[in-house]
């Protein structure tokens, strides 16, 4: 007798609770905030400065488009196969040498590529964080971080960041006391803040590291957008075997090759390796190749330089709009690079409630206490100005202006 497709389903009155089935860790995952205010935001009427998103008319579509078509022309089986899980090693040694003209003295052993730098945070999770250990970040710090990495039930330890970044006095009270697994750090361009870390501060940090023990986690995603003064070393050039460096081609090339990676001493790139074996197997092969032919054609190095340029202007716009629109009390920083503005507004201001009225009135943003370990900071909120139009900007930021106004009183 012929089989029946497809065959009856078998009829039962058992239903699985599949919630009493999920693992202890899942009660520690929650949705990232920014991306449910994406959603108001994506609204066609909606000005939004809630994502850190790239400006989209600057992607190199064209230079993609000729990199795969000669990848896949000339080395195309090997692009499409499987491949190790340390990453393609054209790609790391263009690698090796792009960091060396920063300072940063490495070869391909020493870096392991993944899918973003997101997943070089939680694989770190994975072979660092035990149930209670202590980790070290600033306060505020990177959302994504305290995403990947609160599932390992760390007690992570806040320390104030100012306009000169993390505060050294703070963090070494801290470390006197708290015994942390490592310090994770975001020196240029901070997100949310903005600001970079001064090489005074960046000097006092190595020496507390050292002087107590805890390794770095460099997290630099923004380094090469600086489009205002001077560079500063990488905490990793002032102390390399003790900092884990990660980066990004998400904020120089596109974030959706989803393509990042770990700088670290070989030991511990073997443990993430290892670790990405369990996840992923490997980065993908023809997303490598495609990127190492066009850093190899010069192409990211012209491509940096104009969206410095255009995001540099676009800060500037910002600010001076912010000048004219937001009430007296209300003050900003002025970063130097990368993508986000900080702003603090007087303390009895909510800005979790305000982003109602924001959304209101069509322009969205992010509250600043989604960025604390601790959810304080409530009168503070993130802006991010490389991926608007100047003539959203102008009329985004005088909406928000009205906003804070009517809010202030």
């Amino acid at each position: 007798m012929e089989a029946k497709f497809p065959p009856e389903p078998v009829m039962t009155d058992v239903t699985t609770a599949w919630d009493d089935k999920f693992c202890d860790r899942c009660k520690m995952m929650s949705s990232s905030i920014i991306r449910e205010i994406l959603k108001f935001a994506q609204m066609p009427d909606v000005i939004s400065f809630a994502g850190g998103l790239p400006a989209p008319e600057l992607f190199p579509i064209r230079e993609f488009e000729e990199a795969c078509a000669h990848v896949l022309k000339t080395d195309g089986q090997r692009a499409l196969q499987y491949s190790m899980t340390e990453g393609y090693g054209p790609l790391k040694e263009a690698l090796a040498e792009r960091m060396g003209k920063y300072g940063v003295t490495t070869g391909p052993n020493n870096i392991l590529l993944t899918n973003g730098s997101q997943q070089a945070l939680d694989l770190l999770g994975r072979v660092f964080i035990d149930p209670g250990d202590v980790i070290v970040t600033g306060k505020p710090t990177y959302l994504g971080a305290l995403q990947a990495w609160k599932v390992y039930r760390p007690r992570i330890v806040g320390i104030p960041v100012d306009d000169e970044g993390m505060q050294m006095d703070a963090l070494e009270a801290a470390l006197k006391t708290e015994n942390p697994k490592f310090i994770y750090i975001l020196p240029n361009f901070h997100n949310p803040m903005g600001v970079t870390l001064t090489l005074e501060r960046r000097k006092k940090l190595v020496e507390l590291a050292a002087k107590y023990g805890t390794p770095l986690i460099e997290d630099d995603p923004y380094g090469e957008l600086r489009f205002e003064g001077k560079d500063l070393p990488p905490i990793v050039v002032l102390h390399r075997e003790n900092v884990i460096y990660l980066s990004t081609f998400s904020k120089i090339l596109a974030p959706g090759i989803r393509l990042g990676w770990v700088v670290a001493p070989e030991n511990i790139v073997r443990k993430l390796v290892l670790a990405k074996q369990g996840t992923d197997l490997h980065t993908s092969t023809l997303i490598q190749m495609i990127t190492h032919d066009i850093v190899k054609r010069g192409i990211l190095k012209a491509h940096t330089k104009e969206i410095k340029r255009v995001y540099g202007e676009r800060r500037h716009l910002m600010t001076t709009s912010m000048e004219e629109h937001f009430p007296e009390g209300v003050t900003w920083t002025k970063p130097e690079g990368g993508l986000f503005m900080w702003v603090r507004t007087p303390e009895h201001i909510n800005c979790m409630e305000l982003l109602e009225t924001a959304i209101e009135n069509k322009v969205a943003f992010v509250p600043g206490t989604v960025f604390y370990p601790d959810e304080t900071g409530l009168n503070t909120l993130r802006l991010n100005f490389s991926n608007a139009q100047p003539d959203k900007i102008i009329e985004g930021i005088a909406r928000l202006g009205r906003v804070l106004r009517e809010a202030i009183g």
